[in-house]
């Protein structure tokens, strides 16, 4: 026995409209993508280089200078004596003018910090003490310095 005319094309209307709605969705998610780079480039024309303009995923070289992050660090565990990673990444933040509560911010700046403490740690201007909570703790060192955390690579594994 035949199914009558009225289901079949009722099946059919069906499926043109799922096929429909599909095709719609995908032009949808493909609108929502477009929007987002259209959003994001002009988000950069409208920087107007105040703190509160840039992204939190922007280039720190562009917003900090040579060795600025260096002086800010050193300047601090001078004057204030052995801070962790966290702390010093919150005094740049704060020299800087930054936002307090960007915990991207934070974060990409806090391994800005590592990177240059463990360069300076190479040379001795400073050294890791100890790890809390996976946080070093930096000071200046006061006596001869005896490399303890960062050997220096010899030239076969600089290559």
């Amino acid at each position: 026995m035949s199914e009558p005319i009225a289901v079949l094309a009722l099946r059919r209307k069906r499926d043109l409209i799922s096929g429909t709605i599909a095709k719609y969705e995908k032009l949808h998610l493909a609108a929502q993508h477009d929007l987002a780079h259209v959003n994001s480039a002009l988000r950069l024309f409208e920087v107007t280089g105040e703190a509160a303009d840039l992204p939190p995923y922007v280039d720190l070289n562009r917003v900090l200078r040579r060795g600025e992050t260096t002086a800010i660090c050193m300047a601090a565990l001078e004057k204030e004596g052995p801070l962790d990673t966290r702390q010093l990444a919150m005094r740049v933040i704060r020299a800087k003018g930054f936002s307090e509560t960007d915990k991207v911010l934070a974060q990409t700046i806090a391994l800005r910090v590592v990177q240059t403490l463990r360069m300076r740690a190479r040379r001795g201007k400073v050294e890791s003490v100890t790890r809390t909570k996976g946080v070093c703790i930096w000071r200046i060192p006061t006596g001869p310095w005896i490399p303890t955390e960062l050997p220096l690579m010899t030239a076969e594994e600089g290559n």
